[in-house]
């Protein structure tokens, strides 16, 4: 709880929200007016609200020892954000990351540990948006540690999805999405891949996190991404990049996500909400 994680100060440019919005697959219809505005600077240039995830980001802080987390057994369980100001395109911002939780859930079952991280304009102080996350701990449990409260998970709509849209994914995504900072070698080494239990480098979390929330802005905030306040969804199971995301949608702001492919649910819990 009391591991100080620095802010990180970052000079953002047009550049930076162009590439954060091509790795997240956006611009594969080049004639798509609505998806030019997120990879182009003619439109004049938006940015995706999922990018507040990439932004200010802290780095692989929870490798550092002195956590005391088993950082090999550590997985991205559940991700959020919420927009309190339109996001910039360019101008410096500041990142700052908080443990705000830690939940033990006993011996051989792990711990949940909650972050939240801020990011604010660096002139004005402005608080431009949030985004907690929920870190597994699969092995780090039972060290006396509180066992709540466990934030409780969005329930889905007992009945068919009202609508879907399906994204495919691209065989070199994880090695474009990379650049955006996370550079774990899960999603570029083959090896470092096998060992951890796959057949190959699978796609970032929060890579499938913004093409989730592409779906959403496009379907149920009608292409205007200015209406998304708040996103948040479980990781259910990873995806392989070149893979078909189906983003299935309800009128109340639920969704989930399955690959079509192997008819997987890899996003559950999903909620969101639009002005």
């Amino acid at each position: 709880m009391n591991f100080e994680i620095p802010d990180v100060e970052q000079d953002l440019t047009q550049r930076d929200t162009i590439l954060y919005a091509l790795s997240v697959g956006l611009g594969q219809n080049p004639t798509d007016a609505d998806e030019l505005r997120f990879v182009t600077e003619h439109g004049p240039l938006q940015a995706l609200p999922s990018i507040a995830t990439v932004l200010g980001y802290p780095g692989a802080w929870l490798l550092d020892p002195e956590t005391g987390v088993d950082a090999a057994k550590r997985v991205h369980g559940e991700q959020g954000i919420i927009i309190h100001k339109p996001l910039p395109v360019e101008g410096k911002i500041v990142g700052r990351t908080r443990v705000a939780a830690i939940v033990d859930k006993g011996e051989g079952r792990g711990a949940l540990l909650y972050v939240d991280k801020e990011l604010r304009d660096f002139a004005t102080g402005e608080l431009l948006a949030s985004a907690p996350s929920t870190i597994f701990l699969r092995g780090d449990g039972g060290f006396g540690g509180p066992s709540g409260p466990v934030k409780p998970a969005h329930r889905l709509p007992e009945r068919a999805p009202d609508t879907y849209l399906k994204l495919e994914t691209r065989p070199e995504q994880a090695l474009l999405y990379r650049l955006n900072g996370d550079y774990n070698p899960l999603h570029s080494d083959p090896a470092a891949a096998i060992a951890a239990g796959f057949d190959r480098p699978i796609l970032h979390g929060l890579c499938t996190f913004g093409i989730v929330c592409h779906a959403l802005v496009k379907v149920l905030g009608n292409s205007q991404p200015e209406r998304l306040r708040e996103m948040e969804l479980r990781f259910s199971a990873p995806v392989l990049p070149g893979e078909t995301i189906s983003v299935e949608m309800w009128n109340d702001g639920s969704f989930q996500a399955r690959v079509v492919e192997r008819d997987a649910i890899v996003v559950s819990n999903g909620r969101s909400v639009f002005n």
